[in-house]
């Protein structure tokens, strides 16, 4: 494996913004509404911290995630607990 491919690897934080073109409640509800944006099956729930769901698309990707922080129209943190990409 290349010394590239073993640094990308270590790293463990995505942090992503981007703008939009709606209120801060309704952008929180849309980013809140998994199972409305998110086009594979969901299993488990989606909507309060300490929920844990996993996320199935295809044979491509399986991922669990866990709700570690929600403050209603302001952020919402995922954590990614265990994932398989499928290349």
């Amino acid at each position: 494996m290349s010394k590239r491919r073993r640094e990308a690897m270590n790293n463990k934080n995505l942090t992503t913004t981007f703008t939009v073109d709606q209120t801060p409640e309704e952008a929180f509800a849309a980013i809140n509404n998994v199972r409305g944006w998110w086009s594979g099956e969901i299993e488990g729930n989606t909507d309060k911290v300490g929920d844990e769901f996993t996320y199935r698309y295809q044979d491509l990707h399986r991922s669990k995630q866990k709700i570690t922080e929600l403050i209603p129209g302001k952020k919402v943190v995922l954590a990614c607990l265990d994932s398989q990409l499928t290349l």
